[in-house]
């Protein structure tokens, strides 16, 4: 019986199918090398602490702007009436501002990196952040950069809606002050929460971390009253409180007037954050509580 002719179809499909496989000595396997510093792997842990809280927009950047204006909101009509209110040569509400829009941007910034990681331990792949060639300092400089980039966008729309809805005067005294310090904020803040979030095991851990650190720290910290007010030795303790440090130096940018020596402050907190750092690099490169 004659074989059946084939077709330009089938003689296509046979020789696909006969083709020899690519021999592996043309493309032999080898890992991949990377120069001093993994930048596609960094850029891609950038992305993914960013677009973490970007794809819930409504509660991590509009909730706290929504928050910090309530608050502007009862503060003005409690105590921002008359010559009562004035503070430091300015209105209350102009004081009381800055010290708003910066605690907005130390607690996102806190939240972004500890979030990161106590869900990630909740989820049990906390130990995936090991396994990618990243090194501990490319780790470190990941989660905080989300860290800074929320802090700075919730501060950014927190003074752009105060400033459009005219709640009060708030104008730029020095922009380096404020920049230098929101940038200083998120940094220490996305530490804080870096080291939290390693440490925690559990929710109710880091709400330990947020209760017993960060609140008493907030309370002492200037923000919704003159620090000469304390009595002492709370005065003399709150001068080396990074949070009111880092308040007054970014309220000296919108109001001209500062409570304590900036250059101090601003020295003070910028060490304060590197040790932070260096704690988070320490404890990446061993793997402590991350590690099955």
């Amino acid at each position: 019986m004659a074989k059946p002719e084939q077709g330009p179809r089938n003689a296509a499909m046979d020789q696909t199918l006969t083709r020899p496989p690519m021999d592996a000595a043309d493309r032999p396997l080898r890992p991949r090398q990377y120069g001093a510093v993994n930048w596609l792997g960094l850029w891609t842990l950038c992305l993914r602490e960013t677009r973490r809280f970007w794809k819930v927009g409504m509660q991590t950047l509009f909730a706290p702007v929504v928050s910090s204006l309530l608050m502007l909101f009862v503060f003005k009509l409690a105590f921002g009436q008359g010559n009562g209110g004035m503070v430091g040569g300015v209105a209350f509400a102009t004081f009381l501002a800055p010290g708003v829009v910066m605690m907005a941007i130390l607690n996102n910034a806190f939240a972004n990196t500890s979030s990161s990681l106590i869900i990630a331990k909740v989820q049990g792949n906390s130990v995936d952040f090991m396994m990618p060639p990243l090194s501990p300092i490319e780790l470190t400089v990941g989660f905080l950069s989300g860290a800074v980039t929320r802090g700075i966008l919730v501060g950014m729309v927190t003074y752009a809606a105060v400033w459009i809805m005219q709640i009060t005067p708030f104008q730029v005294a020095n922009l380096f002050a404020v920049l230098y310090f929101s940038v200083i904020a998120s940094l220490f803040m996305g530490a804080v929460g870096l080291l939290g979030g390693i440490w925690a095991d559990k929710f109710d851990h880091m709400a330990a971390v947020q209760n017993f650190v960060i609140m008493p720290l907030t309370m002492l910290s200037g923000t919704f009253y003159p620090i000469g007010r304390l009595p002492e030795p709370f005065v003399t303790i709150s001068h080396y409180n990074p949070f009111f440090l880092m308040i007054d130096g970014f309220r000296y940018g919108f109001t001209g007037h500062a409570e304590s020596n900036l250059w101090f402050g601003g020295a003070l907190s910028a060490a304060i954050t590197l040790a932070l750092c260096v704690m988070c690099w320490r404890w990446l490169s061993r793997g402590y509580k991350l590690k099955a």
